[in-house]
């Protein structure tokens, strides 16, 4: 599943916005030190908003501590499920600081002001360590998308050369039974020619023994005919068995 289709990181962009408008406020309220009145207020929606972040980071760490049961179900793995947890950390962190702060801004004092300042340079840090991750995790996607698509590309190559190898095959069966067909037409053809042939050598003989026939007749006595025909007939049978029997 891709960053964007995952819910924890819609949830994680959601609660990173917050934390962006927290800190900006958190800015301003240091800015605000010469008005009392508009500190107070600010520093009362800082904490409104730390209160508010805080419950949302637990909530998504309490869905990062679902996964881990079973981070194959949810399509993760451990490196994955580690990138969550110390991300809702930082977060946690850093919405404590500034609430810290603010608290501790309500009652700063000569004492306390060391702590304001280091609990300032803290958040600094964390914030730049944010955008150090948030460069790398855009980077991850980028290089996890760019893989993505080299595979899908591997994979549909891989498709359409087994289906050229298929048509292959398809063109060698068919041009295969064609030469077959080929060859039979070949045979047959050949077989009706001397089929042929041996009617029209037939043909040709009985036309021969009929004019020897009537040539005979014509020269005979009606006894003579009488013989000659059984001769011709029994002729006839021996020539029909041996042309057509034999």
């Amino acid at each position: 599943m891709s960053s964007a289709q995952d819910p924890f990181y819609i949830v994680k962009e959601e609660i990173q916005e917050s934390i962006d408008k927290l800190l900006s406020t958190f800015h301003q309220w240091e800015r605000a030190s010469s008005d009392p009145e508009d500190q107070m207020h600010l520093a009362n929606e800082l904490v409104t908003g730390c209160e508010s972040i805080a419950w949302q980071v637990d909530e998504l760490d309490k869905t990062i501590s679902v996964a881990a049961r079973d981070p194959s179900w949810y399509g993760i793995d451990e490196v994955e499920l580690e990138k969550r947890k110390r991300w809702t950390s930082t977060a946690r962190v850093q919405v404590g600081n500034v609430k810290k702060a603010v608290v501790a801004g309500k009652e700063v004092n000569s004492n306390g002001t060391t702590s304001v300042n280091g609990m300032r340079r803290e958040l600094m840090r964390l914030q730049n360590s944010h955008q150090t991750d948030k460069s790398n995790l855009y980077t991850q996607d980028n290089d996890d998308f760019i893989q993505s698509e080299s595979d899908r590309q591997m994979l549909l190559i891989k498709q359409q050369d087994e289906e050229l190898d298929e048509l292959s095959a398809s063109v060698e069966r068919i041009g295969g039974v064609g030469l077959t067909i080929h060859e039979e037409l070949l045979a047959q053809e050949k077989i009706i020619d001397d089929l042929g042939m041996e009617m029209d050598s037939t043909s040709n003989r009985l036309d021969f023994v009929q004019k020897k026939v009537a040539m005979v007749m014509k020269k005979a006595s009606a006894k003579g005919q009488i013989m000659m025909i059984l001769f011709l007939i029994v002729l006839f049978i021996i020539l029909f068995v041996l042309v057509f029997l034999t």
